[in-house]
């Protein structure tokens, strides 16, 4: 399955809004995971450039299209912006990659070496 780690800025509104009334976001963003067919692993309020930082997993059988869906969800609510999505590997898989790399690789050459 495939992990998606999602991080964001709230709008000034949304901001305002939860200082109004306080709110645990990881309640929606765990419903809007389910509805995409994903699962919230782990979502955290953070310093620095972006406010959030979500971890979800994909839903089995499910592609990028469906975890695309719920960003633009979010985005479209007018709550979040700036949303910078990367897609996480388990140290199993990479090493699946590698293995794969290492049987291409004979067939591949570097820009200007071809021939």
């Amino acid at each position: 399955m495939t992990i998606y780690i999602t991080q964001g800025r709230y709008t000034d509104q949304a901001l305002a809004g939860m200082i109004n009334k306080a709110e645990d976001r990881s309640v929606a963003v765990a419903a809007l995971a389910k509805a995409a067919g994903g699962k919230l692993l782990d979502y955290y309020v953070t310093f620095g450039e972006y406010d959030f930082l979500v971890v979800i997993e994909g839903g089995r059988g499910k592609n990028e299209t469906d975890t695309m869906a719920a960003l633009l969800a979010a985005a479209a609510s007018g709550g979040v912006t700036d949303l910078k999505t990367t897609i996480a590997v388990r140290p199993k898989d990479a090493m699946k990659a590698m293995r794969g790399a290492k049987r291409i690789v004979k067939n591949f050459s570097p820009a200007g070496q071809a021939g």
